[in-house]
């Protein structure tokens, strides 16, 4: 392939390295939440499913990272807690924290 322009590859590598403690983190989380359901029983579309969420979880939160004071590089540990954690308990601590903050006293 030595017609190929490889600048597309050099761009990605580039953010690869920029945002490497994201990327690992986020695959560490769908590693995780993929053994822990399987581990437990679960089947084919909720493991695929689950884990594909906490990988995407772990990536979304690992862009707030710095703004709540937590270096970049904490965001493996992030994606471990999210995948070992779950998608279910996740939102149901965030809904309560939700609720909690915005006065809703039905929810609770």
């Amino acid at each position: 392939m030595p017609n190929k322009d490889p600048t597309l590859a050099t761009a990605l590598l580039a953010w690869l390295m920029d945002n490497w403690p994201a990327v690992y983190g986020a695959l560490l989380a769908l590693a995780i939440a993929f053994l822990r359901i399987t581990y437990t029983g679960g089947r084919g579309r909720r493991r695929l499913i689950e884990s594909l969420l906490c990988g995407l979880i772990t990536l979304a939160a690992a862009t707030g990272t710095q703004l709540l004071g937590i270096p970049p590089e904490a965001t493996p540990f992030l994606g471990g807690v999210v995948g070992l954690i779950g998608i279910d308990i996740l939102r149901d601590k965030a809904t309560r924290f939700i609720n909690t903050k915005g006065g809703n006293d039905a929810a609770q």
